[in-house]
Formats: C-alpha cells, sequence, structure tokens
C-alpha cells in the first residue's frame, strides 16, 4: 500500500466520530473524572496525613531543627555554632523551672527566650502583634493566654510565677503578640526577649550539671543541608568542636536528634509494599472496567463505520490512533474534572484519618502537593490507555465482512457465530442474551460486585473493634480521679497529692457504688538476684517505684503468675512486682527483673524491710501508676504501703458508678474539676469509648466514600452495558417483534437480563465478602490489639435487594427511553 500524508484526514474522522458519539462522551467523561478521582482522593489523603503527622511531630518535638545540643553555656555554644556543617542553628534559654501559676495546673508551660532562628524553627512566630523585644515583653500561644485570663491585646497585662533554681519570683509583663496553639500539643510556651535574658544574666547560670536546675540552661537547635545522616553529622560537629557524646567523657556534651524526622518517614518493607501495590491496582482496574467496557462497546457499536474505513484503505493502525485519539480527548475533560473534585474529597477525608492517630487534635495540613496531582494524573491516563488498547486492537483486526455481519453476538474475529438452543420465554432468552457477550457480562458483575464487597468489608472492620478488649487496657473502673499533675505525667508525690475533699464530693454523689484510694511514691531496693540493669546508685541500689492499693483497685490487679494470697499480702512480707505489657497485652517473661520466690530489701525514706516476691501483676500506666518507669514497680496492699513508707498522701481514686447515673457522674466531675477544685482532673472509659467509637466511624467515612465512588462506577457501567445493549439490539427487537413479541414480553426479557446481572453480583459478592473477611480483616484483627474479628452480613442483606431494584429499574429505563421509532424504521437500521 502507497503510503500518503493523510495524518490530517484522521483526525479529522476521529474528531467527527467524536462529536458524532455524545451519550457515549458524557458516559466516558464520568468514568475517567471517577477514576481521576479515586487516585486524587488516595493520594491526598497519603499526602495529607504524611504531611499533617510530621507537622504535629515536628511541634511535639520542640520544633523543625533536625538536632540538639543541650544544657551547654555560652562558650560552648559558640564553639559548635562555627561548624560549616551547620547551615542554621537556634539559640534558646531555659528562664525558669517551672511556670507556677496555678491556672495552668492542667497545662504545663515553659518560660523561654529564643532567638529569630528559634522561633521560626519552632513555628512559634506571632501571627498577632510582634516579636518581644523589650525586657518585660512576651509572646504566648493562644490556649495559655486563654488559661491565664490574659485578653488577646497588643500591651495587656499579665503576671508569671517562676521557680527559677528554687526561688519563688513574681514578675509582671505585657503582651508584645500571640500565634494559635496546635490542639494537638498540650504543652503551653511563653517566649521573652532577649533584653529580658541580659537583664537577669546573674539569676541564669547554667548549673544543671549541678543540681539538674533547667533554669539558664542553652539549647542549641542546628539544621543541616539536609536530613540525610543526621548522626553521622551530629558526631562529626561535635568531635571537631572538641566535645564528645560519650556520657562519661570530662568533654561530654548532651544532644538529641529530632525523632519527628525518624517517626515519619515511610517506610516500605514488603508488607507495606504489597498492601499499597494491591490497592493500587485495585483502583486502576476499578476504572479499567467501566472505561474498558466504555469503549469497547464503543467499538461494536460502530464496528459497520471501521469496516467501512478499511475498504477504502484505512489501516489497522490508523483505527487505533482514531480511537486513542478520542481517549485523549475525553481524558482532557475527565481528568482535570476529576483531580480538583478528587483532591477536595482526600482533604475532607484527611482530619477523620488523623483522628484515630497518635497526633489525634493536630492541625490537619493538605498543601496542593504537585505530586498529588501528577500521579494521580498519570495513574488515572495510564488507566484510560490500557483501558482503550484492547478495543483498539479489536477494531483494528476486524474484516469489512464480518463488521457487516456483526449484531451484539460476541464479536470473534475468525470464529463462528452461535445460534441460541434456548428460546421463546423472556428468562431463557435473557440468560441466552448474557451467554452472546460473556466478557461484557463479567466486567459488569464484577464493576458491582467490587463496590458491594468493600462497603461489606468496611462494616466488617468497623464492627471488629471490640469495646470490651479496649476498656481492659485504658481502665479498669468507670471513673478514675486524681491531682491534674498526674494525668500531665508530672506526678512527684505530696506535692500533686489528691485531695480528700474530691474524694469526698465523688463518694457523696447519688448512683455512687464503691471505690478505693491508691498511693505512690518512690524508694530503692537492693536485691542478689536482681536483673535491672538502669537507675543503679553508687551503693549499688536500685531506684523503684512502689504503690499501695485500697481493696477495691487491688481487686483489679491483673495476675501474670505467682499468687494474690491477701493474707500472706497483709503480713507485710511479701511484695508483688509489676511487670509491663506490649500493645497486645503479652507479657516478656524473661523480661522480669525478678522470679517468684526473690527476695528483696526495700528502702522507703527511713523504712528497710526484706519482702519475698509473691506474684507478678500488670502495671497499667493507664490505670493504677503515674505512668512512669523507673525500671521496678511494686504492689501494696494500701494499709502495708502506708506502714512502710510512713506516707498517707492519696495519689488516684478509682470507682464505679450506677448505669443509669454514669452521664449524671461525668457532667459532675466536669463542672467541681472547673470551678471548685480546678487543680484536680479525672479520666472515664467514656473517654475511651469515644475513641473507639471514632475508629470505627473514621472507617465506615474513609471506606464509604471510596465503596460510594466505586459503586458509582459500577452503577455507571451497567447502565453504559444496558443502554448500549439495547442500542445496538434495536433491530434486532424490531424482528422479535415482527414475528409476535409484545412490547411488553420484549420490556419483560430486557428486566429479567437485569435481574440476572443482580442475580450473579449477588452470588459474586457474598463469596468474595466471605473470603476478604476471612483473608484480610481476620488477619488484620490479630495484628490490632483492639480488635476482634465479627464478620457482618446486614451490610449485603440492604444492599442486595437495592441491587435488584436497580437492575429491573435500569432496562425498563432505558428501554422506554430509547424506544422512539417504529418497528419498520427499526427493521430498516443497518448499524
Amino acid at each position: 500500500m502507497i503510503r500518503v500524508k493523510n495524518k490530517k484526514a484522521i483526525r479529522r474522522l476521529a474528531d467527527s466520530s467524536f462529536r458524532a458519539a455524545k451519550a457515549r462522551n458524557i458516559i466516558a467523561v464520568i468514568a475517567i473524572a471517577l477514576t481521576a478521582l479515586l487516585f486524587t482522593s488516595l493520594f491526598t489523603m497519603g499526602f495529607g496525613a504524611v504531611e499533617s503527622m510530621q507537622r504535629a511531630a515536628m511541634i511535639m518535638s520542640g520544633g523543625d531543627g533536625h538536632v540538639s545540643i543541650k544544657y551547654v553555656t555560652d562558650e560552648e555554644y559558640n564553639a559548635v555554632s562555627r561548624h560549616p556543617l551547620i547551615k542554621e542553628i537556634a539559640y534558646c534559654r531555659i528562664l525558669s523551672d517551672d511556670v507556677d501559676n496555678e491556672a495552668l495546673i492542667k497545662r504545663h508551660t515553659e518560660f523561654w527566650y529564643y532567638d529569630d532562628i528559634g522561633l521560626k524553627f519552632t513555628f512559634a512566630e506571632p501571627t498577632v502583634g510582634h516579636k518581644p523585644q523589650a525586657e518585660n515583653e512576651v509572646i504566648a500561644d493562644t490556649k495559655t493566654l486563654e488559661l491565664l485570663g490574659v485578653p488577646l491585646e497588643v500591651g495587656a497585662p499579665l503576671t508569671l510565677e517562676l521557680n527559677v533554681h528554687g526561688e519563688k519570683i513574681r514578675r509582671d509583663f505585657v503582651l508584645a503578640g500571640w500565634w494559635e496553639s496546635d490542639p494537638g500539643f498540650n504543652v503551653g510556651q511563653i517566649f521573652s526577649s532577649r533584653a529580658y535574658v541580659d537583664a537577669h544574666l546573674d539569676e541564669l547560670q547554667n548549673t544543671y550539671y549541678e543540681d539538674s536546675s533547667l533554669a539558664g540552661a542553652i539549647n542549641g537547635y542546628i539544621k543541616f543541608a539536609n536530613s540525610l545522616n543526621i548522626e553521622q553529622n551530629l558526631e562529626t560537629v561535635l568531635t571537631e568542636s572538641g566535645f564528645s557524646m560519650d556520657g562519661s567523657a570530662p568533654n561530654y556534651m548532651a544532644t538529641g536528634i529530632n525523632w519527628a524526622y525518624m517517626s515519619t518517614g515511610i517506610k516500605l518493607d514488603s508488607r507495606t509494599a504489597i498492601a499499597l501495590a494491591c490497592s493500587l491496582l485495585l483502583f486502576v482496574f476499578t476504572g479499567y472496567l467501566i472505561i474498558y467496557n466504555i469503549f469497547q462497546i464503543s467499538v461494536l457499536r460502530d464496528i459497520r463505520f471501521y469496516g467501512l474505513l478499511k475498504t477504502i484503505g484505512t489501516t489497522g493502525r490508523q483505527l487505533r490512533t482514531i480511537i486513542r485519539r478520542q481517549a485523549l480527548m475525553l481524558s482532557l475533560i475527565g481528568i482535570p474534572l476529576g483531580l480538583l473534585a478528587g483532591f477536595f474529597v482526600g482533604r475532607a477525608l484527611v482530619p477523620a484519618l488523623l483522628a484515630q492517630s497518635s497526633y489525634a487534635g493536630s492541625a490537619v495540613s493538605v498543601s496542593p502537593n504537585p505530586l498529588i496531582f501528577a500521579g494521580a494524573a498519570l495513574f488515572a491516563f495510564i488507566t484510560v490507555l490500557i483501558s482503550t488498547y484492547k478495543p483498539g486492537k479489536m477494531a483494528s483486526k476486524v474484516s469489512p465482512v464480518e463488521a457487516v455481519k456483526y449484531t451484539d453476538s460476541n464479536l470473534g474475529i475468525g470464529k463462528k457465530l452461535k445460534k441460541p438452543k434456548d428460546g421463546g420465554k423472556p428468562g431463557k432468552m435473557a440468560l441466552a442474551n448474557l451467554g452472546r457477550n460473556k466478557k461484557r457480562t463479567v466486567l459488569v458483575i464484577l464493576s458491582l460486585t467490587l463496590s458491594i464487597v468493600l462497603t461489606n468489608t468496611v462494616f466488617t472492620l468497623s464492627q471488629s473493634v471490640d469495646i470490651n478488649k479496649a476498656l481492659e487496657k485504658f481502665s479498669d473502673s468507670d471513673f478514675l480521679i486524681g491531682n491534674a499533675d498526674l494525668f500531665n505525667f508530672k506526678y512527684t508525690g505530696e506535692d500533686s497529692a489528691l485531695s480528700e475533699s474530691f474524694i469526698a464530693a465523688v463518694s457523696g454523689q447519688d448512683g455512687f457504688e464503691e471505690g478505693g484510694r491508691l498511693y505512690g511514691s518512690w524508694g530503692s531496693y537492693t536485691s542478689e538476684t536482681s536483673g535491672q540493669t538502669m537507675n543503679q546508685g553508687p551503693d549499688g541500689s536500685f531506684s523503684t517505684a512502689i504503690y499501695g492499693l485500697d481493696e477495691f483497685p487491688f481487686s483489679r490487679l491483673r495476675l501474670v503468675d505467682g499468687e494474690l494470697d491477701t493474707e500472706n499480702l497483709a503480713s507485710g512480707d511479701y511484695i508483688l512486682e509489676g511487670v509491663l505489657t506490649d500493645d497486645h497485652e503479652n507479657v516478656d517473661i524473661g523480661g522480669f527483673n525478678h522470679k517468684v520466690g526473690d527476695v528483696i530489701t526495700l528502702t522507703s525514706g527511713d523504712h528497710v524491710r526484706e519482702m519475698t516476691v509473691l506474684g507478678h501483676v500488670i502495671a497499667n500506666a493507664s490505670t493504677n501508676t503515674d505512668g512512669g518507669w523507673m525500671g521496678s514497680i511494686f504492689f501494696l496492699p494500701g494499709e502495708v504501703y502506708k506502714d512502710l513508707t510512713g506516707n498517707t498522701w492519696v495519689m488516684s481514686y478509682a470507682f464505679n458508678v450506677a448505669d443509669d447515673r454514669e452521664t449524671d457522674m461525668e457532667r459532675f466531675l466536669k463542672q467541681y474539676t472547673d470551678s471548685v477544685e480546678p487543680t484536680m482532673n479525672y479520666e472515664s472509659k467514656f473517654t475511651a469509648l469515644a475513641g473507639l467509637e471514632g475508629m470505627q466511624n473514621t472507617a465506615i467515612l474513609v471506606g464509604g466514600a471510596l465503596a460510594l465512588i466505586i459503586g458509582l462506577i459500577g452503577v455507571l457501567n451497567f447502565i453504559n452495558a444496558v443502554l448500549t445493549s439495547i442500542l445496538t439490539r434495536r433491530r434486532e427487537f424490531a424482528m422479535l417483534q415482527s414475528v409476535g413479541m409484545t412490547r411488553r414480553q420484549l420490556v419483560t426479557m430486557l428486566c429479567w437480563e437485569g435481574s440476572c446481572y443482580a442475580a450473579m453480583t449477588a452470588a459474586s459478592s457474598i463469596v468474595l465478602s466471605l473470603a476478604c473477611s476471612l483473608l484480610i480483616v481476620r488477619p488484620m484483627c490479630g495484628q490490632i490489639w483492639f480488635m476482634s474479628f465479627n464478620f457482618v452480613f446486614w451490610p449485603l442483606a440492604i444492599l442486595l435487594p437495592l441491587l435488584f431494584v436497580l437492575g429491573v429499574l435500569v432496562p425498563y429505563i432505558m428501554y422506554h427511553a430509547t424506544d422512539k421509532q417504529r418497528i419498520v424504521e427499526r427493521l430498516r437500521i443497518d448499524g
């Protein structure tokens, strides 16, 4: 064949064919847009979650500096700051050991001087007002100012009660500016000026290594050129500046690496990579189902047109070019629409994802990262190209003779078209019609099945959240009250004790059933059999936490081994050792410091007693300890504890109330701790319940949104398949009516076809839902501590009847919408 320059003619053919297929174009654009929406929402959620978690991690870690040098003097700071590896270094000086304002009892607050670089690193640059300059000017976060009762006005006065090297100091300041508090960071920050530091240098001497006082100590936050090899760069800077990272060296300098750069990195182990790849393949396949089906049906509908083109010399390659050009034009319309909609859908779902992570409450940051749109557009366009390959190949291989003979049977190139053996009844005819194009039938069923399976899997996952399992970890009673310091992990003993007036107020409320005190203090012990390796003093003794429990909380202790013999424990000669567990409540028995029967000599103040380990119980940071860990933890009955330690102050109080009074008690505790004793606080099992309900809602929200999108694609595919089947079989329907089939029988046959689609979809949905639940959800539940596998069937029971309604209504509506011509006119149709 002679090659001619006919690209312009091919483009004209493609464009004219494109304009003629308006219905096809609308459906294809929607399908491509939905596919792009899937990818964009997925990438937006991924990028947005990582971005928000990284920012929250940096805020909680103190800023976005790579490393820090700690508790140094001005001379040491200057020596390090000159190193050429350092790109930026922030000068930060601690101005007090504590901020003791009573209004801040429930919010640990720090008082610092940060230079301009430091304020930038820690995201604390004032958004209103200006940086502090005068000696009496400060800036602070809005939550801290709210608790202090300071109005958000530049120049507003405020007073700080400071603890500097053990001396209580009260100073007046004025507000220079402020920034919005991060809701996930419950630490108050107040920054003063360099003028303040210069005016109080006499009290800001660094004595950290003498008395552990923080006031006056300098921290330097360092940024290198990039976050690669942070630890090696830090070691190089210190060594070449004349310091050592060895804690026993005379030139030792304390350092820290910003954990935000380690904790938020994406680590693609094999399981994560496989899961990510499977997710992307699922979405590619979902988009492929409809886009492929649209173009395949389009090719089959226009098959006579392509056959005629071949008779006048059009090559198969040129036919593929026509189809690819149409796909490109559709993509140029559909993909941008999907990208835009997908970004907003993904951004709306990111807060729900973060709400159930360890960054719950943190500010959400979702930037329109170009990688989101580039990646989503690339995957969507690849999906379109893959989807149009087979239809293009079909159009290029069809011969003119086969094209003229085509009705709506399975177009087998070089194959003989089979005649149906059964007929007459609408049901049998419907089954025979579905079998004429098996591939299209399978694709439609698969696209409908995917959304139903995903929906059922999402609900199975959400209903597998085990409330009781979670409550066992976070709460062993209805309520726990204590000083606010306890719940901020700042319990210091008598100064952080729970008031007896709060206990009396609680026990006097209607519905109160039973409760008991928990006591806590610190001591030391010696033992010839101890497995402890940390917190050892010069005399060979080990620091330890000692807890005493009244009868009610003592009865909640969970025994690991040994025995809970109350008579032996009451004698004062025996003690229980607390052990920690992992998230699955598993105990590392090989990691115990002592074995049952080991003898220890316990010292608390002036009291010394030799005791035998009677057993091991689980130490829980949320229920029976102060949340700190000193290497060893021991439990005693309350009376034995008070006799041994001489301490009677109460650490916390656990209690239960009647079921119908739980809400009233929660309301009372909030009002009491807000207005009567603000230094007190509480926790309840309802906090854990709210968190678990949030997890369930998140699974339903995120998974349900994806299921809805895939469901729309499935319904669209079904509508497209039914509509095209009706359009391409108009002549066939006319022939059936001409030989006696009534219009009602014809509609019944089409409705039967839709019902058959629904029945096959229902069967595959049930099988695949069971398979996904057993093979994916059940193993996942085994890996997540707060989940127990619980298969649910009710989503299928709701969706499948709706599917049958859809299967009947769509063919019925589509037929009546297209039945505009008389029988004679339809008999004259050539294609």
